[in-house]
């Protein structure tokens, strides 16, 4: 046993060697060169890049109780149990969905950290729903009142184990490095600070914040000022400690939109010495859904502006539809990629991308995979089709997420993958 605790049993070392062994074949398939080069095409701004389809099948945002279900884990040790989920996630996602995800040829881990954020715990009640399953929460918000609470809220405070992390990496490298490159990944946690407006739901919650624009707004501004302030904190630590890593390549940046694209690292870029700018980030605002673009560009855009500001390349949104401030959006540095939800207008955002690089980052409605146990292939087409007939001209990805059920019928999802791409086949037009 090692200092760290790191161990597994030795019927478990030979089943995940044969697991990477499997993982590794996959990521050698012609088919994943072929969407590698997709990926850059889109990424990189070429005109007449073909459309990729995504379905984030696990968590954060998908369907885990189906795609990885209880007792489908066969190892026994917590290590053993952590390592064998990644793998199997990975070979699952090719065998069971088949999407435009590029199995890699590497296992990552991630640095070891601890961030206390505002200095002041924020606590989170959970509820389990039908099938045991917790999905709905909500935030114990320890801002009762901004002005007088305000002095609880602290500077964020960073650590990191390196000797931790590297002690992991050696052990994971012992276990598969001779099958898979072991890599450390810059965790997409790393970017949340930058989700400014989540940061002030979780610490007062929506009501107040929205009553409080109206009847204190110089003190939303100082909230906000102090968001941003500690966002900016956070990422520099992470650039200053020399933890961040170039993920210009088979990494996500958010919701399942994958970063490979030949415009980073920047060009001036130093090996081993990756900066901010030489990097993907992601930020959003769904919580102001309910606030006019006037609010919107007073309290928020301002400050979502200086936080992307050091990043390389931008994808920007979620649920939020983001047609109604596009005014302000676009001028986010650096936006690359564009949510556009359910909700958002996705005409009106067709024709603002026209003779952009900016992709089009198609969220389909979740209805159609997560409220029946059946597919209606006819509607989930007419669904695709009316996202195709709306950007032409325009750089576009699907990703299918917030299904959190499929009721156990992954079929189903493997199907609306081969109708998305004879829509794609069908109708789409460079």
């Amino acid at each position: 046993m090692n200092k760290f605790e790191f161990h597994i049993l030795n019927n478990e070392r030979e089943y995940l060697r044969t697991l990477a062994k499997k993982q590794t074949e996959y990521a050698a398939l012609p088919v994943m060169a072929q969407r590698k080069k997709m990926w850059y095409d889109l990424n990189d701004g070429h005109k007449g890049a073909r459309p990729l389809f995504i379905v984030e099948a696990g968590l954060p945002a998908g369907f885990d109780r189906d795609f990885m279900p209880d007792g489908i884990l066969r190892c026994s040790t917590t290590v053993g149990r952590a390592v064998e989920d990644q793998l199997l996630r990975n070979i699952r996602n090719h065998e069971m969905i088949n999407d435009d995800k590029v199995i890699p040829d590497t296992f990552t881990v991630n640095w070891f950290t601890d961030i206390n954020e505002f200095g002041v715990k924020i606590e989170q009640e959970m509820i389990k729903d039908s099938q045991g399953v917790e999905t709905g929460y909500r935030f114990l918000h320890p801002v009762k009142n901004l002005k007088e609470d305000f002095h609880l809220l602290r500077p964020a405070v960073c650590k990191v184990d390196k000797e931790r992390t590297m002690a992991w990496k050696a052990f994971v490298e012992d276990l598969l490095g001779d099958i898979l490159k072991v890599d450390i990944q810059l965790a997409l946690a790393s970017f949340r600070p930058t989700q400014l407006t989540r940061r002030a739901n979780e610490i007062m919650g929506l009501e107040k914040l929205f009553f409080a624009m109206c009847e204190i707004p110089d003190e939303v501004h100082r909230l906000m000022v102090y968001l941003r302030d500690n966002a900016l904190r956070i990422l520099k630590w992470f650039e200053s400690n020399g933890l961040l890593r170039l993920n210009n390549g088979n990494q996500i940046s958010f919701g399942f939109s994958y970063n490979f694209t030949s415009l980073l690292p920047a060009p001036d870029y130093k090996e081993n010495a990756v900066r901010l700018c030489d990097i993907w980030g992601a930020s959003n605002s769904q919580e102001t859904v309910s606030v006019s673009p006037d609010m919107y560009h007073e309290f928020c855009f301002p400050y979502y502006r200086d936080v992307c500001k050091p990043l390389g390349l931008l994808y920007y949104g979620c649920c939020e539809p983001v047609h109604t401030v596009w005014d302000d959006i676009r001028q986010l540095p650096h936006l690359r990629k564009v949510s556009i939800s359910p909700w958002c207008d996705q005409h009106f955002m067709g024709e603002a991308l026209q003779d952009t690089d900016i992709v089009f980052s198609r969220k389909p409605n979740p209805k159609f995979l997560g409220v029946e146990v059946k597919l209606d292939e006819e509607a989930w087409a007419d669904h695709i089709y009316e996202t195709l007939d709306a950007t032409h001209g325009v750089n576009v990805e699907f990703i299918v997420r917030d299904v959190y059920t499929v009721h156990g019928n992954l079929g189903k999802v493997r199907r609306a993958v081969e109708i998305a791409r004879k829509e794609i086949d069908k109708h789409f037009r460079p």
